[in-house]
């Protein structure tokens, strides 16, 4: 009976604890961490959520971009942090779920190392080269490939931007060569300049160059146009077909982080996202806004490692 009543004071305290945290929370500074270089689609998107979460919770949040190892080393720092909910991976499409698919062996599990949060948005990517190239269109840019395979490359930050780019060249019989970057601005710069000769960008870094002319869409890997961009065609239109690549990115906390603060952080994201001056932000970035539950995200993320497993399969893909 002693025993018994021991039990259950012990579970009430828990659950009061648990409470108590969930209310309190934040009750300091947070960190979002991000795998990739400054500059970059991911950074800037992370600073528009990092600012808005910060003002909601009336706590600074700081990024902390952590680049290399094949996105490898920001979800790891993450997984090994406290589950408190102070320490947040801005976890991307590449990292999360086209890593898996590439790799044999990774320093961390997607699914067994994290609570998801919710998808912050996505994006499609534009196959982007040098306003000066004199290549209008997909079929011209495939044209000068074939003709001149030794000089071709491609520019990628992460497994989303290659694996991408080694799927193009399966579907267009190419052999453009990865050239590595620390960042999409950094290749897009790469582009621009005519040191590698297409990437397939993220639109945050590219909505600039693009609109100066600098750098050329030659079409975008979705199933639509987008609507930034209406006179691109798609990949299918393009005249390459199975093509589509959606990129997203969400918030992840330690496995095990209280259910209690997954919720808050969700429920701030969601609000501040339905406030005109952040929708805006992000749709400007070419991103459209998500807030999907926890639960959903995680069901999204084991349907996602599925399918882009299935893809690196059929392009016999693999990245060690």
């Amino acid at each position: 009976m002693k025993k018994a009543i021991a039990s259950a004071l012990a579970c009430a305290t828990t659950l009061c604890a648990t409470g108590a945290l969930g209310q309190a929370f934040p009750s300091k500074p947070l960190k979002l961490v991000i795998p990739f270089a400054a500059g970059g689609g991911n950074d800037i998107v992370a600073r528009v959520v990092a600012a808005r979460l910060g003002q909601g919770f009336n706590q600074p949040m700081v990024v902390d971009n952590r680049p290399g190892a094949n996105g490898f080393i920001a979800p790891r720092a993450v997984a090994d942090a406290a589950p408190d909910g102070y320490t947040v991976l801005m976890g991307p499409t590449g990292p999360m779920s086209i890593s898996p698919a590439i790799f044999s062996k990774m320093p961390y599990s997607p699914i067994n190392d994290f609570t998801p949060v919710t998808m912050i948005g996505s994006f499609p990517l534009i196959l982007v080269v040098s306003g000066g190239l004199p290549v209008k269109n997909v079929a011209e840019l495939v044209a000068m490939a074939k003709a001149n395979p030794s000089k071709m490359n491609y520019g990628s930050t992460a497994a989303t931007f290659q694996l991408t780019s080694e799927l193009f060249n399966i579907r267009t019989n190419t052999q453009f060569q990865h050239i590595p970057y620390k960042s999409s601005a950094d290749f897009n710069t790469a582009v621009m300049t005519g040191e590698i000769t297409i990437a397939f960008s993220d639109p945050p870094p590219a909505i600039g160059l693009l609109k100066s002319g600098k750098i050329r869409g030659l079409a975008v890997t979705a199933n639509k146009r987008h609507s930034f961009w209406p006179d691109i065609p798609t990949m299918a239109e393009a005249g390459v077909k199975d093509m589509e690549v959606t990129i997203w990115m969400g918030l992840f906390l330690p496995a095990n982080a209280p259910a209690t603060i997954v919720t808050r952080i969700r429920d701030e994201l969601v609000k501040g996202m339905a406030e005109p001056e952040v929708r805006e932000k992000l749709i400007g970035l070419g991103v459209e806004p998500d807030g999907r539950p926890s639960a959903e995200f995680a069901k999204f993320l084991a349907a996602d490692i599925a399918r882009w497993t299935a893809v690196a399969k059929a392009a016999n893909i693999k990245a060690d």
